[in-house]
């Protein structure tokens, strides 16, 4: 059960992510239980963890970094393209569908739901006006928010959710954390 009393709302030093961040891990987007966006109205993008060399011994919880997807040519979300900026993909990568955004992550078992399966169930922090299954994902998990816990309650547990998202935020803001974006890796250069 989660602890009660108040959580930190800041993740990890202003100077950056340490040690052992940041974390990777990619693969095509895949279906996962169904739950995100239907039962919690939080939608998870889901990527297979087989052969992901570190995922067993990293311990279950929420997690945040970046997430870089490569979005279909159709995908409403392409347009309009985002500004150049020191901190985006290339411009031949983002003329490839390339797009980054600040996401945050269950990686475990979700003992509310009691799944069997380990998984890794990412919230890209943008609302996308459509799935998209099938793309290219790439994630660089830069910090670790919190153990996973089980709830009384679906809406204890959103409530945690929300709470996740905006620690990621306030978390992702600062200056040394923005350079997450830069890593070649969320765009398919590593």
């Amino acid at each position: 059960m989660r602890p009660d009393g108040p959580r930190p709302t800041i993740i990890g030093p202003d100077s950056g992510p340490e040690a052992p961040f940041p974390l990777r891990m990619k693969g095509k987007v895949v279906s996962g239980f169904g739950r995100g966006s239907k039962e919690l109205g939080i939608p998870t993008a889901n990527i297979p963890v087989e052969g992901v060399s570190w995922i067993d011994e990293a311990e279950s919880g929420v997690y945040f970094g970046w997430a870089g997807i490569q979005l279909p040519t159709s995908h409403p979300s392409l347009s309009p393209v985002p500004p150049s900026s020191s901190t985006a993909p290339p411009e031949d990568k983002v003329a490839e569908g390339w797009r980054i955004y600040p996401m945050v992550m269950s990686i475990g078992y979700n003992p509310f739901y009691k799944n069997k399966v380990r998984s890794a169930e990412v919230h890209v922090l943008h609302k996308f006006e459509t799935d998209f299954y099938g793309s290219e994902m790439a994630i660089s998990i830069l910090g670790y928010i919190r153990p996973e816990y089980d709830y009384v309650s679906v809406e204890a547990l959103i409530e945690d959710i929300n709470t996740d998202i905006e620690v990621s935020k306030r978390s992702l803001e600062r200056e040394a954390w923005q350079k997450g974006r830069e890593d070649r890796y969320l765009w398919g250069e590593e």
